[in-house]
């Protein structure tokens, strides 16, 4: 194995803190449309006129329903709690900004080597968070448009996932050494495939969510409500699941019991587990607010932890 270089070392440890602020990002954002937040702050880049939002209506003009109406309509009565979860969510997505520069940053070495793909690649994450950003300010405008709000995860997804391939690309190092198993990568390209129809059929489900709460009150008639869609997005889970399971028993011919990608897909299994009950759990309740932010990020981790298997199988093994 070769020795892992100093800016190597230095640009993965920054990329994997840059990842985890994401997710959690993805966790806010989550709780943030959960709890019905998204309008906490009426206006963009500001929060009612100000940096940093009040914390009391009596801090507020007494006309700012109308003067921070959004497309000619009167916001809601002001909530700090509701205000003060956007502006963190905005918060958060700025230090996120300034970590993706960063990373440009600790990428320029890559410049000097064969490997200058990492900076290019680190550019076009800067790139996209830019326009997550843009998409995030539209969703404000449009008054919480339910198809922006997809577009705005799915594209947090495309970052996590670019980020994790240019990390996982910038190290010199063979990860493992495999015995030839001509199933491991069809199966690979398969999950990736059912995990994007299943995030995609999520964010209807949820956008259906959305819809149904309006006409509503009573969250425990909300699954009946979702039909179909409700179930053909659990069905592709299931898939998802007896997939990743049966790739394990591939691994475990495969890989070393000790080896990263057999512990990735372990920690793959489990994910799946958990991410199921909830939303087992989901239906079962009513929909409860905190965990529906709880279940979005746990379809996230399991998203990234599959794009991280898919990226060490395909392009940081030898084969033996």
């Amino acid at each position: 194995m070769l020795e892992e270089k100093k800016y190597e070392r230095r640009f993965r440890k920054f990329g994997i803190a840059t990842i985890t602020a994401v997710f959690f990002l993805i966790f806010v954002g989550g709780l943030v449309r959960s709890t019905g937040s998204g309008m906490g702050c009426p206006d963009w880049p500001k929060c009612f006129g100000q940096y940093v939002p009040p914390t009391d209506i009596s801090q507020l003009p007494s006309d700012y329903k109308t003067q921070f109406s959004v497309n000619g309509k009167e916001i809601a009565d002001f909530d700090t709690f509701k205000t003060w979860t956007e502006y963190v969510n905005r918060l958060i997505g700025v230090v996120i900004g300034f970590l993706i520069f960063l990373t440009i940053v600790f990428a320029y070495p890559y410049l000097k080597t064969p490997n200058k793909k990492i900076f290019w690649l680190s550019f076009l994450a800067f790139i996209l968070v830019g326009f997550e950003g843009w998409i995030g300010s539209k969703v404000v405008s449009t008054d919480l448009a339910v198809s922006l709000i997809s577009i705005h995860m799915l594209l947090a997804l495309a970052i996590v996932g670019l980020l994790i391939y240019t990390i996982t690309s910038s190290q010199s190092f063979v990860i493992e050494q495999i015995q030839e198993n001509k199933w491991i990568k069809p199966l690979l390209i398969l999950t990736i495939i059912i995990s994007i129809v299943q995030t995609i059929s999520g964010t209807q489900v949820r956008e259906m969510v959305d819809e149904i709460a309006k006409r509503i009150d009573n969250r425990f008639l909300w699954i009946d409500e979702l039909g179909n869609v409700f179930k053909f997005h659990r069905s592709w889970s299931i898939l998802n699941l007896l997939v990743s399971i049966l790739l394990m028993f591939q691994y475990k011919k495969t890989f070393d019991r000790n080896s990263l990608v057999y512990r990735s897909g372990l920690g793959l299994i489990l994910l799946m587990a958990v991410q199921a009950f909830t939303g087992k759990v989901l239906s079962l309740f009513g929909f409860p607010g905190y965990l529906q932010s709880v279940h979005l990020t746990l379809g996230s981790l399991t998203a990234g932890l599959q794009m991280f298997i898919f990226i060490l199988a395909f392009f940081k093994t030898k084969k033996i």
